[in-house]
């Protein structure tokens, strides 16, 4: 390790891969599925991830002993299957070659085929719940692919927004300058750097302090011979309380593909350390893996935004 840290600094990384835990905020993943949109599929995809269950819901209950995962030994938990709902649960995520056929017989007979896949890169995320209709034309079918519809307007208006306000974010500018190496021309000073290893990726990690802002860049070095490396999202908030603040991020590229290396930078604000009551107070930023999985956390201490 480089440059020690002063004894009243507080800071944690883990690499270890934990599954999300779900809180309040967050919304589960939920996609719908109508068959007869896809009438040359023969067997529907799903993607799942590791230790992550995912939950199909039909609209009539399913033959519990006529429902069933093939080749799944050793790789899955036994299937359960309850009412209108059948749950999977991987035991580890599944290799980009891997797949496991899935049969649902519903209760009047009909055979539905599934492909249980790991996410696709594009995407990255597992299906959490997928809402599985036979007819687009039946009442709850239509409801679904409204709702979808509306969710997808929504997330499109808010992303044009945010890119909106990030044009014009000092803090979004400063990670920009952190992620193409010109530290120089920025108002922080290094605290502590520090390196990491796991199977998939090699990372060097920096932690500054600035006038009212602090920073953390990664720079990462994807090891995986046949996986991209991708943050899909990072979660500030309060270590006391669990708020949610304003982090600005930014990143060299997209994805690494095998034995690429890029760099992701956070920026943190003042502000974002104060409680209700104005008080300074610790924050935690997490990072959160394409699969769903929380890669690791820094613990930030207020003191290193102060002025």
């Amino acid at each position: 390790m480089r440059n020690a840290l002063p004894g009243w600094f507080v800071v944690l990384f883990t690499l270890v891969a934990t599954p999300a835990l779900a809180g309040p905020r967050e919304k589960a993943q939920v996609r719908t599925l109508v068959l007869s949109e896809h009438p040359d599929d023969a067997a529907h995809r799903i993607h799942v991830a590791g230790q992550i269950v995912t939950v199909l819901r039909f609209e009539q209950p399913c033959d519990p002993l006529k429902t069933k995962l093939l080749g799944w030994e050793g790789r899955f938990e036994p299937l359960v299957v309850e009412g209108k709902r059948v749950v999977v649960e991987p035991l580890r995520a599944l290799a980009a070659d891997e797949s496991i056929p899935l049969l649902v017989t519903l209760a009047d007979g009909t055979e539905l085929s599934f492909l249980l896949r790991p996410p696709v890169e594009e995407w990255g995320r597992a299906d959490q719940q997928v809402d599985v209709f036979k007819d687009r034309e039946s009442y709850q079918a239509l409801v679904s692919v409204l709702a979808r519809t509306l969710k997808a307007k929504n997330a499109l208006e808010e992303e044009n927004a945010r890119l909106r306000e990030e044009e014009t974010s000092a803090d979004h500018a400063l990670a920009s300058l952190l992620v193409s190496g010109a530290e120089a021309q920025t108002p922080f000073r290094l605290i502590k750097s520090w390196e990491a290893v796991d199977a998939d990726s090699e990372l060097s990690m920096k932690l500054y302090s600035g006038k009212g802002k602090a920073a953390v860049t990664i720079a990462v070095r994807n090891q995986s011979e046949d996986r991209p490396w991708r943050t899909v999202r990072a979660k500030l908030s309060s270590l006391k309380s669990q708020d949610p603040r304003t982090v600005a991020v930014r990143s060299e590229h997209a994805l690494l593909t095998a034995g690429q290396s890029g760099t992701f930078a956070f920026v943190v604000d003042r502000s974002a350390f104060l409680d209700a009551k104005g008080h300074l107070e610790t924050l935690m930023l997490e990072i959160y893996r394409y699969d769903g999985l929380r890669h690791g956390y820094v613990v930030l201490d207020p003191r290193l935004v102060r002025e």
